[in-house]
């Protein structure tokens, strides 16, 4: 009985600290990294990553401007910007890709403009997430 007792101890001690996104077979642990949640899509019924696509395009529509140039002319042209969204669900550019100066700070605002969310996960800890949009003005 004391042993019985004892595997059924070691079982769910095991499982009560498995972790969220950790799977293990055999001789192989395998992570998954879950992206963060934008805000709005904690109850969204499909993937989350859908909802953070659909999310971001959004606020990229409505936050896109085109630059103007001293003359009051638009400037076009395009830039690239690599950000992550960090431990924090903050996001943080990394580096901003563009022959020209406006177009490079426009798309640098547009993304910092993005709201704080639910940071990504890995194998259960929070975990930054790396992500690159290309802009066309």
């Amino acid at each position: 009985m004391k042993k019985l007792l004892f595997g059924l101890f070691l079982f769910t001690a095991t499982t009560a600290f498995a972790q969220e996104g950790v799977s293990i077979s055999k001789n192989t642990v395998t992570t998954k990294q879950i992206p963060p949640v934008w805000p709005g899509c904690e109850d969204f019924s499909g993937a989350s990553k859908d909802c953070f696509k659909q999310k971001l395009t959004q606020h990229l529509q409505e936050n896109y401007k085109f630059p103007k140039d001293a003359g009051g002319n638009f400037i076009r042209g395009k830039a690239v910007v690599s950000f992550v969204i960090n431990e924090e669900g903050k996001a943080v550019i990394t580096k901003v890709e563009g022959p020209k100066k406006e177009l490079n700070e426009e798309a640098r605002k547009i993304i910092l403009s993005i709201p704080t969310m639910t940071p990504g996960q890995l194998a259960g800890k929070p975990s930054a997430v790396s992500y690159k949009v290309p802009f066309t003005f």
